[in-house]
């Protein structure tokens, strides 16, 4: 015998009895059928572990019903669970037979004929070699084997014939390929397998669990499982699949509990075996939203209307009551249909089995009092209602309260940013307008004649945006020179036939309107043969260009850096672009109109003429000083790491001393090949140690040294440097 028991605390000792008939051998135990086996009401399969058992049984402990059904259950006696049934089927006691035939068909008969209950059929594809088999995991599964008894296929399983229990590693969703759905289904009543009301499905596009009565919804999980029993995340570890093949549903137990088995019941909650309810759709009544039940259209006589459902008895049965005798019918179909009927009070069950309806439209000789299967549905007391009432407000006002905190906080987060924002645009306005007033107050016509532009007094041009398109092809790829931090620099050529190097603001640039104002001020201001010329500018809206000079042999590292290129540079042009580079520094720091500090002094930023003559560039990080400074600090460190200063790396302090460090580093990537770990000459590139003079190798190797001291205070000067590089009497320390 076995039974179905979810929530009532009914049956006695005697039910274990019955109960543990799942564990009592009826003869040798076994776990699978093979051709020709067969399975009678007098044996059982069970599994592996001793978990789970499949055999015939009756539900209910009334032994006078002559019906039995394919059963499958936990095996423990202490256990009140039967997990699946071989779908509606009613047999007769001590005759119903489940056989695997020899060609592959496992179905259910009775040995007084009848139609057969087919469970898999294999008229299609015969086969002898298969085997049913009950797992630990409480699936029960046909299969079909190699010769070697290894698996070839999966040919049915009770997993994809959900009933009422949810177990570990089943599924809930959909198979696009075959077309099955999976999901459960309420028992009619705890004694009953026939499906009930509610059914429990999982919705793809919501990605959630949801509950239904009879299609309606009445209860949805949510995507991040919220409606369910705060501690089920904990407890269980879902398993969401989207594929193109299926879209389902599953979970595992964390603990690996012997209980952790899922139930719809027949009021529709989704429960734990002897455990917890996770799940509850018997409080939803179509007008809450609690707990993840859904609202749905309510009768216009219950419009507003919430009611408690209370227990108790009628002493006249007869009464003012109607009864309903359809076995179709379960308790829960009664509380809606007395929802529904606006003459309804009461209701129950009709039969002892918890089928039919019977219900009241008077409540007199009503007692209240416990009753299994009675209730009255009542309004709401006063006393209630106000409870419920402050509830809500309680709960209005805090979220009142925190809609106007989260408003008052989301309007300080925009006027913050809008102030930024027009400080910003502020800032930006007044820069260019410093731009252009600088560029009108140079502005003259005089020298270069370029087409409707302007220039000043030191060939410094203002180039119009149609020219700077004409000379750059439009900014065409095949013009572009290359890229650096302030931006794409193009080549181009005028039509007075000089040819130009544009370097246009990038959009994403690391620098911006400060530093090319920088560039702009510095450079028009400084005059001297180892410093690119600027030629112009060019403004168009946001667009802002600045045009030198064109550098024939690109930059220092395109030659320096390349194993190939590096022998075009002997040393007489090593020396010689050392010298000039130093020279051009010497002007900045003590002899130009404005003393200047570089910051960025690198291989990448000397620019090589047609001569081969040094010119150092990019001025846009330069700092301009007060003559009688002699150090600056700062907290925006710039430049390229290995050619700044220790002290300007570490402190953010720089000075001319941090230009001596920078040129110190690049005389010595000139002059040495830096991989070497070695002394002396054998520090010298190798591809110039035949055309120089050792003693003025060595020279430079000194001074580089000596420029790349850790402590600013014992570098020369760049007025030092240069009458070292120039005196034949400097003598190696």
């Amino acid at each position: 015998m076995a039974t179905k028991i979810h929530h009532l605390p009914m049956k006695s000792v005697f039910l274990l009895y019955f109960l543990c008939l799942w564990t009592s051998p009826h003869a040798a135990e076994r776990d699978s059928l093979k051709p020709g086996d067969t399975l009678n009401s007098s044996s059982s399969l069970v599994s592996a572990s001793r978990r789970f058992a499949l055999r015939f049984s009756q539900l209910g402990n009334d032994k006078s019903t002559n019906v039995n059904n394919l059963l499958l259950g936990i095996s423990d006696c202490a256990s009140e669970l039967i997990v699946w049934h071989a779908g509606n089927n009613n047999i007769a006691r001590n005759s119903s037979v489940l056989t695997l035939d020899n060609e592959g068909t496992l179905k259910v008969i009775t040995r007084q004929g009848g139609v057969p209950m087919v469970l898999y059929n294999s008229s299609t594809q015969p086969t002898n070699n298969t085997i049913a088999t009950l797992l630990d995991s409480g699936n029960f599964i046909l299969k079909e084997l190699h010769s070697n008894g290894s698996t070839m296929r999966l040919l049915w399983q009770s997993f994809d014939h959900p009933s009422d229990t949810f177990l570990p590693e089943m599924k809930l969703g959909v198979n696009h390929k075959t077309g099955k759905t999976w999901s459960l289904a309420s028992w009619l009543a705890d004694y009953i397998p026939t499906p009930g009301p509610f059914s429990l499905e999982w919705d793809p596009k919501g990605r959630e669990l949801i509950i239904r009565r009879r299609g309606v919804i009445y209860w949805k999980s949510g995507y991040r499982f919220q409606n369910l029993l705060p501690d089920a995340t904990s407890i269980y570890e879902f398993k969401v699949v989207s594929n193109g093949e299926e879209e389902y549903f599953s979970f595992s137990d964390k603990n690996q509990s012997q209980q952790s088995e899922l139930i719809l019941t027949t009021t529709g909650q989704l429960k734990v075996i002897k455990g917890p309810i996770i799940a509850r759709a018997d409080i939803c009544y179509g007008y809450n939203t609690n707990g993840g039940c859904q609202k749905w259209r309510q009768p216009e006589c219950r419009d507003g209307e919430e009611l408690d459902f209370s227990s108790g008895y009628f002493i006249k049965n007869e009464d003012h009551s109607t009864k309903i005798a359809n076995a179709s019918l379960s308790i829960s179909d009664c509380r809606a249909d007395c929802w529904n009927n606006c003459s309804c009070v009461a209701y129950s069950s009709l039969s002892d089995n918890a089928t039919g309806c019977q219900f009241w439209t008077e409540m007199s000789w009503f007692i209240p009092g416990y009753s299994r299967d009675l209730f009255v549905l009542k309004p709401k007391t006063s006393e209630s209602r106000s409870h419920d009432g402050t509830k809500n407000w309680r709960w209005i006002s805090i979220a009142i309260a925190d809609a106007v905190i989260v408003g008052f906080f989301c309007m300080l987060c925009y006027l913050l940013i809008r102030r930024k924002l027009v400080l910003r645009e502020k800032k930006k306005f007044e820069d260019e307008n410093e731009i252009l007033a600088l560029v009108r107050l140079n502005t003259s016509t005089n020298d270069i004649e370029i087409p409707n532009d302007g220039k000043n007094g030191h060939d410094f041009n203002i180039i119009s945006y149609t020219s700077v398109i004409s000379a750059t092809n439009n900014f065409s790829l095949e013009k572009k020179l290359g890229e650096g931090g302030f931006g794409p620099v193009y080549k181009g050529k005028l039509p007075t036939g000089q040819k130009i190097a544009v370097k246009r603001l990038g959009r994403n640039s690391r620098q911006g309107i400060l530093e090319f104002k920088n560039e702009l001020i510095l450079i028009s201001k400084l005059q001297h043969m180892n410093l690119v010329k600027l030629i112009g500018c060019c403004i168009h809206g946001e667009d802002m260009m600045l045009i030198y000079e064109y550098m024939h042999n690109k930059s220092l590292d395109y030659f320096l850096f390349d194993s190939n290129r590096s022998k075009l540079l002997d040393w007489k042009k090593r020396f010689n672009i050392i010298e000039g580079i130093a020279q051009g520094l010497l002007y900045l720091h003590k002899y130009s109109r404005l003393k200047v500090i570089h910051r960025d002094l690198k291989a990448s930023n000397i620019l090589l003429d047609k001569n081969m003559d040094p010119k150092i560039s990019d001025f846009g990080m330069a700092r301009i000083f007060n003559p009688h400074e002699s150090e600056e600090n700062t907290n925006r460190i710039v430049g390229t790491y290995g050619y700044m200063s220790p002290e300007y790396v570490t402190e953010g302090i720089f000075s001319t001393k941090s230009d001596v460090y920078s040129f110190g580093v690049l005389m010595l990537e000139i002059a040495c090949d830096l991989w070497q770990e070695v002394q002396g000459l054998e520090l010298v590139d190798p591809t110039i140690r035949g055309s120089c003079v050792n003693y003025t190798v060595l020279r430079c190797i000194h001074i580089g040294l000596l420029c790349t001291e850790i402590s600013a205070i014992n570098r020369p000067t760049m007025l030092d440097v240069l009458s070292m590089l120039t005196s034949e009497r400097f003598e190696s320390l």
